[in-house]
């Protein structure tokens, strides 16, 4: 792809929990766009860096990479002020960071700190991201979170928390875009299914039951996840907001 036909070319994008899976996919791919890229990571700081090296070595664009624990908004707040500055815009906001934890309802010793750590992050990290970058971004920003297809159909006992905070970002989203609309700020929701990555490999242990539950009967790849953020980021998707694009193999058609 010509430099004249990238449709990021030195937009500013900042993708959270970027050093793998489908944050480094989405990284990659808005850095193929011609985006410039911040990644933030909370403990990979090694493949954070690898991240960084293969963007600004294969695509020839700026990268650079943020420690942040996404469970405190202050350093949320700060993650975005910093790229921002160091960077001289933002444009792309990508919230990917996100933790699972497993429990049903009526556990009678559940990991009620796992489930308040999982909380944190998937929903007030978030939430605190698209304060903070509100404030940065201008005419034609792009926010885009990654959810998950179990916000709408859980699919076994033991998420129940787990989808209420992929169900909040969507509601979430939902009254944001309404607030940004204004501004021409669009604010968009991927729900993705089942994606091969560190945290649900393709051969783990439900995975057959996974493969199952969506029409494809396979897992997806992170860069069909990540082809999905770029064109809600792309100037193509600038009459797209406050809505959700499934990319979960027919697992909710």
């Amino acid at each position: 792809m010509s430099s004249s036909t990238k449709a990021l070319a030195g937009k500013v994008a900042l993708v959270t929990g970027g050093s793998r899976g489908i944050g480094a996919a989405t990284a990659r791919a808005l850095a193929e766009a011609g985006a410039h890229v911040a990644i933030s990571y909370a403990a990979s700081a090694e493949k954070a860096d690898g991240v960084v090296k293969e963007i600004e070595d294969g695509h020839g664009v700026r990268a650079a990479a943020y420690r942040a624990d996404q469970a405190d908004p202050a350093q949320v707040a700060e993650l975005v002020a910093r790229v921002a500055a160091d960077f001289g815009r933002l444009d792309v906001l990508v919230n990917n960071a996100g933790v699972f934890a497993h429990g049903t309802v009526d556990e009678q010793d559940p990991d009620t700190a796992a489930l308040d750590h999982q909380l944190a992050v998937n929903v007030g990290g978030v939430t605190a991201a698209i304060r903070a970058a509100s404030t940065v971004l201008g005419e034609g920003g792009r926010i885009v979170t990654i959810g998950s297809n179990l916000a709408a159909r859980p699919t076994s006992p033991g998420m129940a928390d787990y989808a209420a905070t992929k169900a909040a970002v969507v509601a979430y989203s939902k009254g944001a875009a309404l607030d940004l609309a204004p501004r021409g700020i669009t604010v968009n929701v991927i729900q993705s299914g089942s994606v091969d990555t560190d945290m649900n490999p393709q051969d783990g242990p439900t995975s057959d039951a996974q493969r199952a539950a969506n029409a494809m009967g396979r897992y997806g790849r992170p860069e069909e996840i990540a082809a999905g953020v770029v064109f809600l980021a792309s100037p193509s998707a600038s009459f797209i907001t406050g809505t959700t694009l499934n990319i979960d193999g027919g697992y909710l058609a």
